[in-house]
C-alpha cells in the first residue's frame, strides 16, 4: 500500500433498489439459521472473527488508514477496539435469557428474549470498521442478522470485516455491505424486511432516519454530533489536563463526534494552560499517516476541509484569536502535496454565543474559554443544544463527581477523555440522539422481550 492523497483508490457501484433487496432477503434468510442457535454457538463464531481480526490487525489498520486518512497509530487502536468488542458480546451471548415468574396457584410467566430479525447499521467516515463492530456485534451476538452501509467516503475496510464474517463461520448473508449515499440508505431504512435502524452520522441525517423509522414503526439508535465541554479546574494536575486537551481535540484529525471542543479554564491557570497546550499542539507531527510518527494525517476530503476553514475564518471575524494552526499544511514529500491537511488549531479568546462554540466543527479546532466558578461553568456547559459527552479535570474527587452527575450528557468523563472501553455504554443525551452502543445497554436494543402466561389450573370464565 502506498498512501496517494487525492486520488482514486477504487471504484465502487452504489446499491439500488434490486441490490438492497437482494442484501436484505439474503440477510433474511441468514436469520432463519442464525437465530435458531444457541447463544453459546454464536459466540465461538464471533470469537473465530475476533480471533482473524486480531491476527490481521496491522493489514487492517493499513487498509483502514488508506480508507479514511487517519494515522496508523490510531487505526491500530480502532481495530484493537473492534475484535475486543466482538470478544465482549460473545461473551454475553451465552448468558442471554429470560426470567421466570411464579403465579398464584402454581401458575407460572416467563419472558423469552428474542432477536428482532435483519437490522440495517449506517455507519460513518471517522471510525469506519470499528463502527460497524460496534453495531454488528451485539447484533449478531443476540442472534439478529445486518445489513450494513458505510459511508460512501470510506467503503472498503467493513467489506473486509463482511469477509472475515464469512470465513469465521457465519451463515452466508447474515453480515452484508451494501454501498451507497443517501438514496441507498433510505431503501434501507424503508425495507418492510428490515426491522431496526441503527445509525451514526449528523443531526439533519439522523432526524431524517428517524422520520423514515416512524412510518414503519422501527425502532433506531442514533449516535449524533456533539459539542462537547471539557471542564479544566485550577486544582488539577496540569501536564494531565494538557494531555486530556490534546485527546479530546485532535484524535482523527479532530473528525470525533464526542471530542472536548469546549475547553473551559478556569481563570487561574488560563495563561499556564493555553500557553502549554499552544507549545504542545505546534509539535504534532502531520504527514504521511502509514508513518509510525505520525500523529495526525489528512481530513476526510476537500469540501470537509473548505468547510472547517470556513470555521475558522468565521472565528476570526467573530473576535477569536487564532493562537497557532488552522492554516492549511503542505508535507515536503510531493507526493503527498494533493492531500487534505491543515494544522491543528486553538483559538483564543472565544464566547460562548460564537458559532465555532455553538456548531460542531468536526475538525482540529479546539475552542478555550474561561470561566470563575462551578456554578458558573455547569450552567455553561449545558446550554447546548447537544449532549453527547463531558469531561472534568481536577484533584478534588467531590467536585468532580458532583459536576458530572450535573452535566446533561451521556458519556462524562473524570481525569481522562475519549477513552472507548466496550464494557461501557456509549451514547448521548438532546440533540446528540439516543439509545446505547457498546456495554450490556446495547443488548435492549437488539432484542424484544415476549412474555408466556401459563395456567396451570381449570380457567375461569367470567361469561
Amino acid at each position: 500500500f502506498k498512501m496517494c492523497p487525492g486520488r482514486v483508490i477504487c471504484k465502487l457501484l452504489s446499491s439500488g433498489e434490486k441490490e438492497v433487496d437482494l442484501a436484505v432477503q439474503s440477510a433474511k434468510a441468514a436469520f432463519k439459521i442464525w437465530s435458531q442457535l444457541s447463544g453459546m454457538e454464536r459466540s465461538r463464531v464471533l470469537l473465530e472473527a475476533a480471533r482473524i481480526i486480531r491476527e490481521q490487525r496491522d493489514e487492517i489498520a493499513t487498509l483502514e488508514t488508506i480508507n479514511n486518512g487517519k494515522s496508523i497509530f490510531e487505526a491500530r487502536v480502532d481495530i484493537d477496539i473492534s475484535w475486543q468488542c466482538l470478544e465482549y458480546y460473545a461473551g454475553l451471548a451465552g448468558s442471554l435469557a429470560g426470567e421466570h415468574i411464579q403465579l398464584p396457584g402454581g401458575s407460572f410467566g416467563y419472558t423469552r428474549r428474542e432477536p428482532l430479525g435483519v437490522c440495517a447499521g449506517i455507519g460513518a467516515w471517522n471510525y469506519p470498521f470499528q463502527t460497524a463492530c460496534w453495531k454488528c456485534a451485539p447484533a449478531l451476538a443476540c442472534g439478529n442478522a445486518m445489513v450494513f452501509k458505510p459511508s460512501p467516503f470510506t467503503p472498503l475496510s467493513v467489506v473486509r470485516l463482511a469477509e472475515i464474517f464469512t470465513e469465521a463461520g457465519v451463515p452466508k448473508g447474515l453480515f452484508n455491505v451494501v454501498q451507497g449515499g443517501a438514496a441507498t440508505g433510505q431503501l434501507l431504512c424503508h425495507h418492510p424486511d428490515v426491522a431496526k435502524i441503527s445509525f451514526t452520522g449528523s443531526v439533519p441525517t439522523g432526524s431524517k432516519i428517524m422520520e423514515m423509522a416512524a412510518k414503519g414503526i422501527k425502532p433506531v439508535t442514533l449516535e449524533l454530533g456533539g459539542k462537547s465541554p471539557l471542564i479544566i479546574f485550577s486544582d488539577c494536575s496540569l501536564e494531565n489536563a494538557v494531555n486530556g486537551a490534546l485527546m479530546a481535540n485532535f484524535l482523527t484529525q479532530g473528525e470525533v463526534c464526542c471530542n472536548g471542543t469546549r475547553v473551559f479554564v478556569e481563570r487561574k491557570i488560563l495563561d499556564t494552560f493555553t500557553k502549554e497546550v499552544v507549545k504542545r499542539t505546534q509539535k504534532i507531527k502531520i504527514g504521511d499517516p502509514l508513518l509510525e510518527d505520525t500523529r495526525m494525517g489528512a481530513l476526510i476530503n476537500q469540501p470537509h476541509l473548505n468547510r472547517v476553514q470556513g470555521f475558522i475564518k468565521q472565528a476570526k471575524e467573530q473576535g477569536a484569536e487564532v493562537l497557532c494552526g488552522g492554516d492549511l499544511y503542505v508535507p515536503d514529500d510531493p507526493k503527498l502535496k494533493n492531500g487534505y491537511y491543515m494544522r491543528p488549531c486553538v483559538l483564543g479568546k472565544c464566547k460562548d454565543d460564537m458559532t465555532c462554540v455553538k456548531e460542531e466543527i468536526f475538525g482540529p479546532v479546539m475552542s478555550i474559554l474561561p470561566f470563575d466558578t462551578e456554578e458558573e461553568v455547569v450552567e455553561r456547559a449545558n446550554n447546548t443544544k447537544f449532549g453527547l459527552a463531558g469531561g472534568v479535570f481536577t484533584r478534588d474527587i467531590q467536585k468532580a463527581h458532583r459536576v458530572v452527575a450535573a452535566l446533561k450528557a451521556g458519556m462524562c468523563f473524570i481525569n481522562n477523555y475519549n477513552v472507548s472501553p466496550v464494557e461501557l455504554p456509549f451514547g448521548g443525551y438532546k440533540a446528540s440522539g439516543f439509545g446505547r452502543e457498546n456495554g450490556r445497554a446495547a443488548i435492549e436494543h437488539y432484542t424484544q422481550l415476549k412474555t408466556v402466561c401459563v395456567e396451570m389450573g381449570d380457567v375461569e370464565s367470567v361469561f
